[in-house]
């Protein structure tokens, strides 16, 4: 009997192993879901995808996402990820000229072409910052080219050991006196060097500048530009189209007229506007003996030479610093321009930052008005007020 129990027991055991083997091999294998790799600064983290190009994240909101593809199985294969953003300095005075803190991101408004914007991106910090110094050497600045020097001093001792300068001088040639440094001593020397020589090449040497210079700087950025504002020699560049390039960088212009048309007297007595005045060689008086005639002391070529030349060359220097979203003052005095420096490189150092992406993309080349507002009474705004759609986007007080 217990024999028999035991076979039973057996046979009922065997089954029972057999029967679980094969629901085993009958049911799908339950693997464990992997955890997701994080992914810093996901933007799609807690929304889905956006319709819109991706948010640029920075400043007191939040982080910047990179900017490297994504990576991907296939070789051939590249994801790209393009952004519209227009980002600007942006300084809000008093009426006194003095830099006005603390403002938040719903203290502003920004308008394209009319039309409000969502500002994504708003940043204020205090930071050094980069100056060219541009000094005009030519002939018609001769007289006040001590004027010049000690205004360049001057607006050294504004700055802070951490803001650095580099010095350029121009007549018909553009020089470099002194690369980007902090080096003060440098500086100076580099300054005093300035000396006057033949012809103003003005627009050639803004065109330089922002093309060799501003574009390969990062950081905060500006020019100090001493001139009279009249070109007489440029050939590669002209009024116009460094105009349209100031729209196309984020840089501010500064630019310190000195009015020159006094300095420049006529070289007969027949009168008529002054001419630039010019160094009269030993080969002049040859040939004023020669010809039976006077020695001309006036001269200087056709253009800059008249009133109207000399107004244009102040309206130029204006539309500079307006353009970029900088200032312009006039070498009254040096009391003027001690105030003037010191409330430059307040601005330089302490700016908002605002970026938004543009509801309608424009075509390249297409140039967009902007207007911003700060919502709080008594306030002086600078800011670009129009940028150009380009090829590539950049980060701009422009484009």
């Amino acid at each position: 009997m217990k024999r028999f129990i035991f076979g039973i027991l057996l046979i009922a055991a065997t089954a029972i192993i057999t029967f679980a083997q094969s629901d085993r091999s009958t049911r799908p294998r339950v693997a464990t879901t992997p955890t997701p790799p994080v992914i810093a600064n996901d933007p799609y983290k807690n929304n889905p995808a956006p319709s819109q190009p991706p948010v640029l994240i920075g400043g007191s909101k939040r982080p910047t996402p990179a900017a490297t593809p994504l990576p991907v199985n296939d070789d051939d294969e590249v994801i790209k990820i393009e952004t519209n953003i227009v980002t600007m300095p942006v300084s809000v005075l008093d009426r006194d000229g003095r830099f006005i803190s603390g403002l938040q991101e719903r203290d502003f408004k920004i308008f394209e072409n009319g039309v409000e914007q969502k500002v994504e991106f708003f940043q204020s910090v205090e930071q050094p910052f980069t100056v060219i110094l541009m000094i005009d050497v030519s002939p018609s600045t001769q007289f006040k080219i001590d004027e010049i020097h000690r205004a360049a001093f001057t607006f050294l001792d504004q700055l802070r050991p951490a803001e650095q300068v580099m010095v350029i001088a121009f007549d018909e040639k553009v020089r470099v006196l002194s690369p980007v440094t902090s080096n003060r001593n440098m500086l100076r020397n580099a300054i005093r060097q300035a000396q006057f020589g033949e012809g103003t090449g003005l627009y050639d040497a803004v065109d330089y500048v922002i093309d060799t210079q501003l574009r390969h700087i990062q950081g905060r950025k500006a020019v100090v530009l001493f001139s009279d504002g009249v070109d007489t020699t440029s050939n590669r560049a002209n009024h116009d189209s460094t105009l349209r390039e100031i729209e196309e960088i984020d840089s501010l212009f500064y630019t310190i007229r000195y009015d020159t048309s006094n300095d420049a007297y006529a070289g007969n007595s027949g009168g008529g506007y002054p001419q630039q005045r010019r160094r009269v060689s030993i080969g002049d008086i040859l040939a004023g003996i020669l010809m039976g005639g006077n020695v001309g002391i006036g001269g200087g070529g056709s253009r800059g030479q008249t009133p109207a030349e000399y107004e244009k060359g102040k309206r130029y220097m204006q539309m500079l610093s307006q353009s970029s979203g900088g200032r312009s003052f006039d070498a009254l005095s040096m009391y003027n321009l001690d105030a003037a420096f010191a409330g430059i490189a307040e601005e330089l150092r302490r700016q908002y930052s605002l970026g938004y992406y543009p509801e309608v993309v424009g075509k390249i080349g297409e140039r967009k008005q902007i207007k911003i507002r700060v919502m709080r009474p008594g306030v002086v705004v600078r800011a670009k007020n129009s940028y150009i759609v380009g090829q590539t986007n950049r980060n701009i007080a422009g484009k």
